[in-house]
């Protein structure tokens, strides 16, 4: 098998790097927060969710807020900071806030899937194993599969 190098970026394009990764996904969770909020104003909210239903609803709201407050993070603190004040611990900070935005935003997903699944199939257990699914898909995709590859990259020592 072919061997991978690992390649160390300079910090400026690691920091450029990691600040575009955000500014790629934080426009989806924007999006996602928006629809969200304006759920709330429909008519058919309150008709269709009942009162624990639309607090979990508010929770989701919650969570994906949560995400966007960590996935902005690390750019509000570099435009503060400062390129020249920026370290090798703003990299890791950084990324493990990138990475902890992860775990609300898939909750919240989550649990608003839950509720449009429980009304379009009319069966709250339907609509609790298809969310359990998804998240299944998300932790699988978003942790297991890079943590696989990352311990596969560890082990596997370079042949000349």
């Amino acid at each position: 098998m072919g061997e991978q190098q690992k390649e160390q970026l300079p910090m400026p394009e690691a920091v450029t790097h990691l600040l575009k990764e955000c500014r790629m996904v934080l426009p989806g969770i924007q999006a996602l927060f928006g629809f969200q909020l304006i759920v709330v104003f429909n008519p058919g909210f309150e008709q269709k969710l009942q009162r624990g239903e639309q607090l979990l609803h508010l929770s989701a709201i919650g969570l994906v807020g949560v995400a966007v407050a960590l996935v902005m993070a690390p750019a509000a603190y570099h435009r503060q900071v400062g390129p020249q004040k920026v370290s090798q611990d703003f990299i890791g900070i950084a990324s493990r806030l990138l990475l902890w935005s992860m775990f609300p935003l898939m909750l919240g997903i989550c649990f608003d899937f839950y509720l449009v699944s429980k009304i379009i199939v009319h069966d709250a257990v339907t609509g609790l194993l298809l969310s359990v699914i998804l998240l299944c898909v998300y932790y699988f995709l978003w942790f297991v599969v890079p943590r696989l590859e990352s311990l596969r990259n560890t082990q596997s020592s370079p042949r000349r």
